[in-house]
């Protein structure tokens, strides 16, 4: 049975469970189930549906845009009520948009943000994401913190932060303005900086892993602080860096910090191998991308979610097409409230 066949039925099992369920039938894509911070949004759509009653069709995306598209077609022609999109290449939400709009069927986007004139196309279009722009600052503030308390730090005395930069998918908006805020952060606070290396990892924790290997054979000790785009690759980084000797009483120390605040990363803190990261909120971003495609597919006119609706460039307004789930700086100080 050849993959297409193997989709299909997927889909119309999902599809014939729902007829009989009450309305709205909500059709539901992930860029790919094995990406961390994304299991903990799915897992909270999928718990929302259930404790409402909603019938949803969860499916894997598997970093394929091209998989995507032909779900998201399948959705439409299932007659779903409702879609919440996050899609491997948000370029291609303008497909997507055109394809619903025949339809009239709305769309949640989430996560990876669409351009903002793709969105303002259609009027049942909506996004729910976080500002990436502050998960970059805060990346930057915990780094800057850091480096004043501590003069050793500057390992060469030079009055310049070196640092590597670990980079995620390079097409998705939230990479871009990490690696470019987490720099601005450090300028806006005085410190003169040097990019020793940039280079992406996907978001993976393996091939950040390998880059960082790469990068201390090259650099050695010139490396004096590890930018991560995300948790995932933050941690790839400090494995490397423990194969290097460092870490643990009378070793050597490199801060590390990274985005989303997942479980590893918390147990990482706590065990003093991350510097920091910023609490990219997946429950909240889960339960507001189910509140608003549930509500858009019930045919609500007013809508209500776990942060107001606002404008693209964060404004509030309740006509908006946006929710901005806020970030959250995560240190040693106060991470313990943020284990579950």
């Amino acid at each position: 049975m050849n993959k297409a066949t193997t989709l299909l039925l997927t889909l119309a099992v999902a599809s014939t469970g729902a007829l009989a369920a009450p309305t709205p039938k909500i059709g539901v894509t992930i860029y790919k189930f094995d990406d961390t911070f994304m299991s903990y949004v799915r897992g909270k759509i999928e718990s929302e549906a259930k404790s409402a009653g909603v019938p949803i069709s969860v499916q894997d995306g598997q970093g394929d845009q091209s998989k995507v598209n032909d779900i998201q077609d399948l959705f439409l022609s299932q007659g779903y009520n409702a879609l919440a999109l996050n899609m491997v290449e948000p370029t291609a939400a303008n497909v997507v948009i055109q394809k619903a709009a025949v339809k009239k069927v709305p769309i949640v986007f989430f996560n990876r943000e669409p351009d903002a004139a793709d969105l303002a196309k259609y009027p049942l279009a909506y996004y729910v994401g976080a500002k990436a722009q502050a998960s970059g600052t805060m990346e930057g503030e915990i780094v800057a913190d850091y480096w004043k308390k501590h003069p050793e730090a500057d390992k060469n005395k030079d009055g310049v932060l070196q640092y590597v930069m670990l980079i995620g998918d390079p097409a998705n908006t939230d990479a871009k303005y990490r690696t470019e805020y987490s720099v601005k952060a450090l300028t806006a606070a005085g410190i003169k900086v040097q990019s020793l290396a940039e280079d992406t990892a996907m978001w993976n924790r393996g091939d950040a892993q390998n880059k960082m290997q790469a990068w201390l054979t090259k650099f050695g000790d010139k490396i004096e602080v590890v930018f991560a785009n995300n948790d995932d690759m933050a941690l790839g980084a400090i494995e490397a860096l423990k194969a290097a000797g460092y870490f643990g009483p009378g070793k050597k120390y490199i801060p590390v910090v990274g985005v989303d605040a997942t479980p590893p990363a918390l147990d990482a803190l706590k065990q003093g191998t991350l510097l920091g990261t910023v609490l990219n909120d997946a429950a909240n971003q889960g339960k507001a991308t189910f509140d608003l495609a549930s509500q858009l597919g019930a045919g609500a006119k007013t809508l209500k979610t776990v942060a107001p609706l606002a404008n693209a460039d964060g404004t509030p307004n309740p006509q908006g097409h946006y929710v901005w789930v806020p970030y959250t700086k995560v240190t040693k100080d106060n991470y313990a409230k943020f284990v579950k």
